[in-house]
């Protein structure tokens, strides 16, 4: 089981979303979302915390669990399921520096992605529905 992470800025579009390019394989120097898998015996929103605190240098932000993914395919190191949070900002929080397997993290216009591993262009395009009806 793993957690991904969808930060974005921006009240209105275009927003800015965090991405870090991964710096190991599957997928290795294309860029995702923040995120990895739950250690044992950890529930799934600190792992989450974890995974963007460690990935992005980015802390203390309020998530809420915007979906489950977990079509088969989705990751060729087997059937994983994700469980996808999301927080939206009004600016960009302080801190941001890449950690553990991200060689980079930085801000994209959601009208400019580059091409993302995983299925992570598809959790986007839920997220960015998902924000445009909260606001």
């Amino acid at each position: 089981m793993t957690v991904d992470i969808v930060v974005l800025i921006g009240p209105t579009l275009p927003r800015c979303i965090l991405l870090i390019r991964r710096k190991n394989p599957p997928f290795e120097d294309q860029w995702a979302l923040p995120g990895g898998f739950v250690d044992h015996d950890e529930d799934l929103e600190p792992a989450a915390q974890r995974e963007l605190a460690e990935e992005t240098g980015i802390t203390g932000l309020k998530l809420a669990q915007l979906q489950t993914f977990g079509k088969p395919g989705r990751d060729p190191r087997g059937h994983t399921v994700s469980i996808v949070y999301l927080s939206v900002l009004d600016t960009e929080p302080d801190g941001l520096r890449a950690g553990s397997d991200a060689a980079e993290a930085r801000w994209f216009n959601t009208d400019a992605l580059p091409t993302l591993a995983f299925d992570h262009a598809n959790v986007i395009s839920v997220a960015l529905n998902r924000a445009e009806g909260d606001g």
